[in-house]
């Protein structure tokens, strides 16, 4: 499963590259143009609240407790949800059904990495299971 979801980041970049390439992922759209610099905020706020050694692309858990500073206080996947975000805010500015397969297969990616990634979290810090409790997935309050 953790090498599928080593499979699951490439697909993303594929995904991101193939949205920029078919000129899809930039828009004129101030809606659009919002979503994705939201999603470029969240990225940097989720980024800046690691320590150094606590950051991996990959779906593994370092350092010695959970995460809860920052975004991490309100969502438990804030750097997937601004992915998500940024994928389908390009995608509904640039509708078609080829971009909507896209969002459908890194959402799917997303999915699997979340899952993945939880598992291991709830296998390496005790804590996890009252934290999840506390937080949502992707969307604070609701998701």
């Amino acid at each position: 499963m953790q090498a599928l979801a080593r499979y699951a980041l490439f697909v993303l970049i594929l995904a991101l590259l193939s949205l920029l390439l078919t000129g899809s992922l930039l828009s004129r759209s101030p809606i659009v143009i919002a979503a994705q610099l939201a999603s470029i905020g969240l990225v940097v706020w989720a980024r800046r609240s690691f320590r150094d050694d606590q950051f991996s692309i990959f779906a593994e858990p370092t350092g010695q407790t959970v995460l809860s500073q920052g975004p991490y206080h309100y969502i438990r996947h804030p750097m997937y949800a601004a992915a998500l975000l940024l994928v389908w805010a390009s995608i509904l500015g640039h509708l078609s059904l080829l971009n909507i397969v896209i969002g459908l297969l890194v959402t799917g990616m997303i999915a699997l990495r979340i899952t993945t990634e939880e598992a291991l979290l709830r296998a390496q810090y005790p804590d996890y299971a009252a934290y999840a409790q506390k937080t949502k997935r992707l969307i604070p309050y609701v998701l």
